[in-house]
């Protein structure tokens, strides 16, 4: 699929910018799990955090390709601040620019738009997993006091800890259904609110850069105007940003493909072994890195026809089946990029000081975020009448 001229001087743009101020740095964040908060308001300052966001709120009402681009090409260079970008705008912003009443839009978007802060999004539970359905934090309305009180525990949330963090949307568990089933909600709590725990860090085999932690509700209490969207529509407005979600994260998926068929290409035509002959001349190295390039390409085409869907205004089912294939094929073939490179580079990529060790280990969360790829292959096997289980 071939994107628009202004597309294409975009991602020049986020291109030059992720090589010159983020490159240069990410082994060091990465080796000191620094979450780098100067980085992260430049690319602010950029206008990352407002592509989408309307002008009243001081965005720059692009289209979701456009972050896309802007996700691969950050990925490109490394994982975490791709997903960075990719939380705190698809998970943090959206639903409130989605779903949120013009005073809750007024009150944050201005300082998540600008990079000044990050929202997170509390969706995963330790019970939980996959299963949004499975929800247990409880959010139960004090009339007394018109507040919401919150009590549970969240886990894996990006961009929930760090210092420019000013607010979480919590799924909760707000009554029951006439059918018994769970009524849930989504709730706009503030980092600062009593009640609110945040967890140390998690010690993660990839993604060192990102911030993530664990989360737990106390008692916390929020104003009832704090109610994103209307209640009992949360869960369905969950899966709604989950949709969107998929198709960042397969540009994010497409960044770290590119990155290892860069990096090969460049090896491959520097490393010599006898004679002095590049390695790149060899078949058994020269095929696989072709191989590199089919799976950029195909997944390119894959998340920018997804993308497309979205910006014209596809219909929800059909969203979902190409966000799915979008994001199952580029994350499994992530994964085998990465692995690809490793071999490439051969000893070398098993050592920390080159960055194919990075992708590698920061590939694998890509089959699992956002839903596994188990949850993928169900929701396309029920696209094509399949039935459910």
């Amino acid at each position: 699929m071939t994107l628009s001229p202004e597309h294409e001087s975009f991602r020049r743009t986020v291109r030059e910018f992720a090589e010159s101020e983020i490159a240069p740095h990410v082994a060091g964040w990465d080796r000191e799990h620094h979450f780098p908060i100067d980085a992260v308001r430049a690319m602010g300052k950029l206008g990352l955090f407002g592509i989408t966001a309307p002008e009243e709120y001081g965005g720059a009402d692009g289209d979701f390709t456009s972050l896309c681009v802007a996700i691969e090409e950050l990925g490109r260079v490394d994982q975490s601040i791709g997903i960075t970008l990719e939380a705190a705008v698809g998970l943090g912003i959206n639903p409130i620019l989605t779903f949120g009443t013009h005073e809750q839009k007024e009150r944050w978007l201005p300082d998540l738009v600008s990079g000044h802060s990050l929202a997170a999004f509390g969706l995963t539970e330790p019970g939980s997993g996959s299963d949004a359905g499975g929800i247990r934090t409880k959010a139960t309305l004090d009339e007394s006091t018109d507040e919401w009180v919150l009590n549970g525990a969240k886990q894996f949330i990006t961009n929930s800890g760090s210092e420019m963090t000013s607010l979480i949307t919590v799924a909760a568990r707000t009554g029951n259904r006439p059918d018994g089933r769970a009524e849930v909600s989504a709730i706009i709590v503030p980092a600062d609110t009593p009640g609110l725990e945040v967890g140390p860090a998690y010690d993660k085999l990839g993604w060192h850069i990102s911030d993530t932690h664990p989360l737990s509700f106390d008692d916390a209490r929020v104003p009832a105007d704090h109610l994103l969207g209307e209640r009992g529509r949360g869960y369905a407005q969950f899966l709604s940003t989950l949709d969107d979600g998929r198709i960042a994260i397969a540009a994010l998926a497409v960044g770290c493909i590119q990155a290892c068929l860069d990096l090969c290409v460049e090896y491959a035509g520097e490393r010599t072994t006898l004679n002095d002959i590049p390695i790149g001349q060899k078949q058994g190295v020269a095929f696989p890195i072709a191989d590199l390039a089919v799976m950029a390409e195909a997944g390119r085409a894959l998340t920018y026809q997804a993308a497309a869907l979205k910006d014209t205004g596809a219909s929800h089912a059909e969203l979902k089946r190409v966000a799915s294939i979008a994001k199952l094929y580029t994350s499994e073939a992530a994964v085998a990029a990465t692995r690809v490179a490793t071999q490439v580079f051969g000893g070398y990529g098993f050592m920390e000081e080159y960055p194919v060790a990075r992708f590698y280990r920061d590939a694998k969360i890509l089959e699992i975020g956002e839903g596994t790829s188990e949850v993928q292959r169900i929701l396309i096997a029920r696209s094509l009448g399949l039935p459910a289980e």
